[in-house]
């Protein structure tokens, strides 16, 4: 018998950031070191992460259902910037740039 699965994944959203910590960045990804690997190769001249260069991992939440992901970061990405600093500081008070 073949069960259901659904649920048993993890995904993340995300904060990027540049070097000077000027812009912000949110995604979601089901492999966070994946997509940061990604970012960072810049392989798409055109995309904003390139553009800007925003790599810089400051903030991120872990998801069991992608709907939730999905959701949280739609939510994000509607708040202004000082709504962001704030979220990124409550677990990044420095933004320190994070390592996986």
């Amino acid at each position: 018998m073949i069960q259901n699965q659904q649920g048993y994944h993890t995904y993340y959203i995300y904060i990027l950031t540049n070097k000077y910590k000027t812009v912000l960045y949110t995604g979601v990804t089901n492999n966070l070191k994946l997509r940061l690997s990604q970012h960072r190769e810049s392989l798409n001249p055109n995309a904003f992460t390139t553009k800007y260069q925003v790599y810089h991992l400051v903030y991120y939440e872990k998801f069991t259902w992608i709907q939730e992901a999905i959701a949280r970061e739609k939510e994000i990405k509607s708040w202004t910037r000082e709504k962001k600093l704030n979220l990124i500081h409550t677990q990044n008070k420095e933004m320190t740039f994070l390592d996986l």
